[in-house]
């Protein structure tokens, strides 16, 4: 089979609603190649070895969001689809840069495994180390909890910024018995790591029938089925159940959206995990928060990403 790559060169603002369009459009998942990765100052360490990065693998400048497509009678179309989505973003005063838009054919044998170099085992906070499930990986000491995730289901590595935010919350504030709910659970990496911090019960809710059955293989594959479960579900329409964690590693805009919705669940003294956010939309998300009565517990920076924790008064 013959595969299209669809890259779109843009800013970082523009990455996550870029990637959900493409997603949309029937991507299974996305390759993001920052430039700003080549200048950062790394330290090995705490959070994981490093590896050397190749500049021909990144765009001159920006950030470049690639998908693969096959390549059938609808293909031209789609791309069409997905071009006017991306500049149409501008409409939501998100900020897409000096856009461009380039398809190339790739044959399958290379593109089924060229995207596994940029996966590798990472230790992404105190606890939890993210492993593709092709790697052999040994813990470096007895508490460390080891996520497995086959990333060429759905939905990246699991160590963007805002993932890696999202758990590094839920180790501060998850406790055993805890009933967890999250929202756009995506590959099911935050609800695995819940249920890895000892959470009771996991819900796990995606729009996306794709995320749905990515998160619920991820599940099986950390031997989590007892305590997860994970269904298709506009954000928490229809859910009833109250819950002690809610984590959304969703856009800002759609957090602002059903604030309101999550307070009316949350169990007093629960917290509500948010990311996804982009810098300046922080102080909006923050206000919404405060609008639904929820107090800010705290707020953590990761690069230009944001996760606010937020608590239900007792």
């Amino acid at each position: 089979m013959k595969w299209s790559e669809i890259c779109i060169e843009t800013v970082n603002d523009a990455v996550e609603p870029i990637s959900n369009i493409l997603h949309e459009a029937g991507a299974s998942g996305v390759v993001i190649e920052d430039r700003a990765e080549l200048d950062k100052k790394r330290e090995g360490g705490l959070f994981g070895e490093l590896y050397e990065l190749n500049p021909d693998d990144y765009p001159d400048e920006g950030v470049a969001v690639k998908a693969y497509l096959p390549v059938n009678s609808f293909l031209q179309e789609t791309v069409e689809d997905i071009t006017e989505a991306v500049k149409n973003l501008t409409v939501y005063q998100i900020d897409t840069g000096n856009l461009r838009v380039s398809v190339s054919e790739v044959h399958e044998e290379d593109w089924a495994t060229a995207w596994k170099q940029y996966y590798n085992p990472v230790k992404i906070s105190e606890k939890f180390t993210i492993v593709p499930t092709w790697e052999d990986y040994e813990p470096f000491s007895t508490d460390e909890l080891i996520i497995e995730l086959d990333p060429g289901m759905a939905f990246g590595t699991g160590t963007h910024p805002t993932t890696v935010m999202c758990l590094q919350a839920l180790e501060r504030f998850v406790k055993p018995e805890d009933h967890v709910v999250d929202v756009g659970t995506g590959s099911g990496v935050l609800a695995i790591g819940a249920a890895m911090l000892g959470a009771k019960r996991v819900t796990a809710l995606d729009l996306d029938e794709v995320a749905v059955s990515a998160a619920r293989q991820n599940v099986a594959l950390n031997k989590a089925e007892n305590v997860i479960s994970v269904s298709k579900n506009n954000l928490i329409d229809g859910l009833d159940d109250q819950a002690d964690v809610v984590v959304a590693n969703i856009l800002a805009e759609v957090i602002i959206s059903f604030v309101k919705d999550v307070e009316s669940i949350m169990r007093p003294g629960g917290i509500f995990i948010a990311s996804g956010i982009i810098g300046q939309k922080k102080e909006d998300v923050k206000q919404a928060m405060n609008d639904a009565g929820l107090i800010i517990e705290e707020t953590v920076v990761m690069e230009d990403w944001v996760c606010i924790a937020a608590k239900k008064a007792e």
